[in-house]
């Protein structure tokens, strides 16, 4: 009799098989459409292929596309469809790593000639002709030697290393599509015929292992779908990220720029950005004011020794500028506020009475970024960091909590940000050695997160293993207008840095106690929010945050005295008004204020000035019609006051 191992589903159902039978022939005989859509199993914690033979007892589950781990398979297997095709068309090229990412996948290869846009035509033609022959993602296992062989007679170098240095045990799986024989631990999708809808996006270079001084690599990036339907919406959605780009769109509002005189990384503000800017910053300062926060100052460079107290110089020395030397002490650039806001919490001896002391700061930090990775606001060299530290009793956490995170909430609703999603990063208690600080510590500072977002019925998603080393932590991801999670608030504890400053406040009982220090930062930077804002609104501000929120168009030059009035009037208002008095037709100035995005227009001419009015155009409205001015002056506070988002 067959000997046979017990099944556990989903449901609690237990099947009851023969041992060697496939998680794919299982589900043929359960429910034979689901069948039709799974790509991958999960056996226990592990993925694995719909046609591995299970040959123990387990708990079982089957992933389509619409699980996240079943897409991940889904891209992986995409981009060994993309290597079979390039080796099939240049088979001299040499093979790298083909991960899935978050939106598709891409593989690495090593070839003289770049790819160009006419090559990935041809390969995507191939690739679709191996999809079109349904060829089987077969697992096979291969002794080390004879693995390591066929790499060698196949001049795949590359290959060789990642077998040496990942192959573990005597033997190591490969999987082969058609030709094409790739390591891999897997687990794929059954055939390249599920892949029904692929487009390659570009090709951009990579060191090997991303470390410079090793091979340069030709990444192609691609993405895959289930359905051609999903790629186009993914494909417009990419379009309109495009359109958004804010490294486009700052020099075209002449909002900001990088200067290669002044150095890479480095942000020049011009005056149209630094009234946005400015706009930010007064908003974050009056809200700190009235949350109970006091705004300090620290210095821009500091002892070197300051970073090795804190320990920024063993765990960011690469993300460091180098130190400088002066009257024969090593000072450095900061990297992080933290230290100088502990520096000044330290000065003098602090009283219970005192806490919470939350100090705040718009500080300017500076970190060492490799040119590859710069990236616009996004990623500089130099930027303000919306920081403040709290430092507390523990009986005072919760609380504290709380008012970070209905700050950072109502910090991403003023900007015009609705949607957001909350994850909870806590420790593994299995890897205790990981953490600074006591495992008691640790699970009251994680109540307290998790007991803030619920009272504020915030749901959030756990993540295990995930805290930093020196506390656990709450991020907010805000989502954009085109569905873009941006990763900006936090709110972090920390067992470390109080301990290693030795920090300390006198206690009703007049004993020395160790405050808890909380980081938070509502924007992460403000050139990154920036970035993001500019992209979530396509340059389109809101009136109350627009650079220029009117400008005044007189028709002709007889209706430029009248202009004029309008403009003075709207400025002493306390309004943002620029008048276009070039010798230019009205269509040709309206045309131009579109194009900077400037949310009103107010055309004068004969009309108006008889009547006292303006004509008024929005930008995403249109004719609006005539109206007195102090009518639209009244409407234009009143949409800056109550920061109203088109």
């Amino acid at each position: 009799m067959a000997e046979t191992i017990k099944v556990t589903l989903p449901e609690g159902q237990v099947e009851e098989v023969p041992k060697g039978t496939t998680p794919l022939e299982l589900l043929k005989k359960l429910n034979q459409r689901l069948a039709e859509q799974a790509i991958v199993a999960q056996s226990d914690a592990e993925l694995i292929d719909l046609d591995r033979p299970l040959t123990q007892d387990t708990a079982l589950r089957f992933l389509t596309p619409d699980d996240a781990e079943g897409m991940f398979v889904f891209r992986h297997s995409s981009a060994h469809l993309l290597a079979a095709a390039v080796l099939e068309l240049y088979p001299e090229v040499k093979l790298g790593v083909g991960p899935p990412t978050d939106n598709g996948f891409f593989y690495e290869f090593f070839r003289e000639q770049p790819f160009t846009p006419e090559d990935l035509e041809k390969i995507e033609t191939k690739m679709r002709e191996l999809r079109d022959q349904d060829l089987r993602y077969a697992r096979r296992m291969m002794k080390h030697d004879e693995g390591l062989n066929f790499y060698q007679q196949q001049h795949q170098d590359f290959k060789c290393e990642l077998v040496q240095e990942k192959a573990e045990g005597a033997e190591f799986s490969v999987y082969v599509t058609g030709k094409f024989v790739d390591f891999c631990r897997g687990p794929h999708i059954p055939s390249t015929g599920r892949i029904r809808a692929f487009k390659l996006l570009n090709v951009s270079g990579a060191y090997w292992k991303g470390q410079e001084g090793n091979p340069q690599m030709q990444r192609i990036y691609g993405t895959a779908f289930p359905s051609q339907a999903e790629l186009d919406d993914f494909l417009h959605r990419l379009e309109e990220a495009k359109r958004r780009d804010h490294r486009k769109l700052g020099p075209e509002l002449d909002l900001f720029s990088f200067q290669e005189e002044g150095g890479a990384g480095l942000v020049f503000w011009h005056p149209k950005g630094g009234t946005v800017r400015t706009l930010m910053e007064d908003w974050v300062r009056s809200e700190y004011q009235r949350r109970g926060y006091q705004m300090v100052y620290t210095p821009h460079v500091m002892r070197l020794d300051l970073w090795k107290t804190s320990g920024h110089l063993n765990y960011y020395r690469e993300s460091m500028f180098p130190a400088m030397e002066t009257e024969n002490v090593a000072y450095q650039l900061k990297p992080m506020n933290c230290p100088g806001h502990i520096l000044i919490y330290k000065n003098r001896r602090r009283s219970y009475r005192e806490l919470p002391l939350r100090l705040a700061e718009l500080g300017t930090v500076y970190r060492y970024e490799r040119g590859g990775v710069l990236h616009g606001l996004l990623r500089v060299r130099g930027f303000t960091v919306d920081d403040a530290h709290i430092f507390c009793r523990p009986e005072q956490v919760e609380e504290e909590i709380l008012g970070c995170v209905d700050f950072a909430v109502d910090a991403l609703k003023t900007f015009g940000f609705e949607n957001y999603q909350v994850e909870l990063s806590v420790h593994d208690p299995a890897h205790r050695e990981h953490y600074a600080g006591k495992p008691e510590d640790w699970n009251h500072a994680e109540a307290a997160l998790l007991g803030a977002l619920n009272r504020r019925g915030i749901p959030s998603k756990r993540m295990e293993g995930e805290a930093v080393f020196y506390g656990p932590k709450i991020d907010l991801k805000l989502i954009d207008a085109i569905g873009r999670p941006w990763q900006l608030s936090t709110v972090q504890f920390d067992f470390n840095l109080p301990e290693r400053f030795d920090l300390s406040y006198t206690g009703a009982d007049g004993a020395a106690h160790r405050p808890v220090m909380i980081h938070r930062a509502l924007w992460g930077s403000v050139e990154r929010f920036f970035g993001v804002l500019l992209e979530h609104y396509a340059g389109a501000f809101p009136v109350w945050l627009a650079p220029v929120q009117a400008i005044v168009l007189p028709i002709s030059e007889k209706h430029l005295d009248y202009a004029r009035e309008v403009t003075d009037k709207l400025r002493a208002a306390g309004f943002r008004v620029e008048l276009d008095a070039r010798n230019e037709k009205l269509q040709a100035k309206i045309r131009d204020a579109q194009l900077q995005k400037i949310p009103y227009m107010l055309v004068c001419g004969r009309k108006e000035q008889e009547a006292g009015t303006v004509s008024v155009r929005s930008r995403s409205r249109g004719d609006l019609g005539p109206q007195p001015l102090p009518d639209f002056q009244r409407e234009l506070a009143r949409r800056v006051d109550t920061r109203a988002v088109d």
